[in-house]
């Protein structure tokens, strides 16, 4: 059988199995499944094999293997678990693997993050730069810098390559030696790096510092196998203090048990963080298993990309007082998906539960009659603020919170907008190339290094050589930002990604937004205390 056959062959049992494990799962618990519903399944799955078979045979171009998978793997697998929900997903090899590689937070290669870059002499018109290294990575160590251009990696030219290609040559085994030639502005020929892989750990909290004299500070950008811990070390070093910023805007989500895990740092033991109910499995419920006697107020920051399993976190600090939750409503993602291993590395990410918070509210929002891309991308801020038709429910002391269209804020906190300007200087990598300008000019930055009126103009002519167009007006009516901008992308070439992360934080009017409703926080306790005077909390 030639080898094209047998790939088109298992693209099709693919998507049979995935099938049947759907199959499986309906029909579980569902005794009195008719005879004339298992039929209908037999003729349709009958139908689509009689389907790619005259697809096959006719169409007017070879059916390669490439086809082949998009037509399986892209097009009628997706698309029948599209129907169902926006989230029942199916994972391909690669993707499976990426996921597997995401949930666990490590690998093992050099720990740098790249991205494509514009560059009209290069194949394919872009070049592979470092956005920057890991700290205390091989590439950190060896002195990779933010901005630096990869060249070639064991000798094989990276001109015309994509992202993931030049990732997955710099991925490999452990302890294993890795040659990669790197341009650097200012650099009179091309630096040769000799790497050593080694195990790479992506962190979960990815700053996490004090931002005000006894205010902690964290950033959760998802959860994964690492978070709680993570959590819970950043906790340690805060040591004592008087309140806490969570910083959930734009976590995606990810485990369960992780966000369960976290929560329980800051819940009564017992305490119900969330439930979750479905059709062919039994209800679930979880609670905090151990508990914590923290009594300092927490601020919990979201935005409109804050989605399940951070909103998880965010409902059940709500529902229990805990926490003020300020920003903007989340996302309102609450289908969970059980992943299912199907064969050769693929999965089914299929939904067979919803998520309710510990007052009932159900966290998913409404997604019938939408499309995919107005799902993701399109939500009509009025529309989350009409609560005519949104369930209501009650936190332990009593406060109205309502459900069915993720976690709604106790205080609004405006996005931040940008203009046209900063969206140029944004798209063209502005801050980010100058810094590569700056550091080959004046070679380093000190700890004390401010943006003064010589640095401004040294930016300046930098944007002309680069046919930025700006005016006078555009420097002044942003000026703040482009003094973070810049100090942040210094700071991050020269001391690493946390100092850069830490520029962002200390200026962020969100964050600074955030820390003045600690005594709200603080409010939201006390009145807690005082209606469990007269009727005990919830569990």
């Amino acid at each position: 059988m030639a080898p094209r056959t047998r790939r088109a062959l298992f693209s099709v049992t693919v998507f049979l199995a995935t099938c049947a494990v759907a199959g499986t799962l309906i029909n579980q618990r569902v005794d009195a499944q008719s005879a004339t519903d298992e039929s209908t399944l037999r003729d349709s799955l009958r139908n689509f094999t009689s389907v790619y078979s005259l697809v096959e045979q006719n169409y007017a171009d070879k059916m390669t293997t490439d086809k082949t998978d998009k037509a399986i793997y892209d097009g009628a697998i997706p698309g029948m678990l599209h129907v169902l929900d926006p989230h029942s997903n199916f994972y391909d090899p690669k993707a499976y693997a990426q996921m597997r590689e995401d949930q666990h937070g490590r690998y093992y290669g050099v720990g740098m993050t790249i991205q494509p870059q514009p560059d009209p002499k290069a194949k394919g018109g872009t070049k592979i730069v470092v956005l920057y290294p890991f700290e205390g990575t091989p590439s950190f160590k060896a002195g990779i810098r933010p901005g630096d251009t990869v060249l070639s990696v064991d000798d094989k030219s990276t001109e015309g390559m994509d992202t993931a290609g030049v990732a997955a040559l710099l991925k490999g085994p452990r302890n294993t030696h890795v040659k990669v030639v790197m341009a650097r502005e200012g650099a009179a020929k091309p630096l040769e790096f000799d790497l050593v892989r080694d195990e790479v750990s992506r962190q979960s909290v990815d700053i996490a510092f004090m931002i005000r004299p006894g205010v902690g500070y964290m950033h959760v950008t998802n959860f994964m196998e690492t978070t709680s811990r993570e959590v819970g070390d950043a906790l340690d070093k805060f040591g004592d203090i008087n309140g806490l910023v969570i910083d959930l805007r734009g976590n995606p989500g990810g485990l369960l048990n992780e966000a369960v895990n976290m929560s329980d740092k800051f819940l009564q033991k017992g305490q119900i963080v969330v439930s979750q109910r479905g059709r062919a499995f039994p209800d679930q419920v979880y609670r905090a298993a151990h508990g914590s006697d923290t009594k300092y107020p927490i601020v919990v920051l979201v935005n409109r990309n804050t989605a399940s399993a951070a909103e998880i976190v965010s409902g059940a600090l709500q529902d229990h007082d805990r926490a003020l939750i300020v920003g903007e409503t989340t996302f309102g993602k609450g289908l969970v998906q059980t992943v299912f291993q199907i064969s050769e590395n693929t999965g089914l990410a299929l939904t067979t539960y919803h998520y309710y918070t510990p007052s009932g509210r159900l966290i998913q929002r409404n997604y019938n009659h939408v499309s995919l891309y107005d799902y993701y991308y399109v939500r009509d801020p009025s529309q989350l603020q009409d609560k005519t038709n949104r369930e209501v429910k009650l936190t332990d002391s009593g406060r109205t919170v309502y459900g069915g269209g993720g976690i709604t804020p106790d205080q609004p906190i405006e996005n931040l907008k940008s203009n046209r300007f900063q969206n140029s200087l944004l798209s063209k990598y502005a801050f980010f190339n100058f810094s590569k300008h700056y550091l080959a000019v004046h070679n380093s930055v000190s700890k004390d290094f401010n943006v003064d009126d010589a640095v401004m103009q040294e930016f300046k002519s930098f944007l002309k050589s680069q046919d930025i167009d700006y005016t006078d007006q555009d420097i002044a009516g942003v000026q703040d930002w482009l003094k973070e901008s810049i100090k942040s992308d210094l700071f991050t070439s020269q001391f690493g990604q946390l100092e850069g992360l830490k520029v962002r934080a200390e200026w962020d009017p969100q964050i600074a937004k955030a820390v003045t409703y600690l005594p709200e926080a603080q409010t939201l306790q006390d009145h807690l205390k005082l209606a469990q005077k007269t009727n005990p909390a919830r569990n």
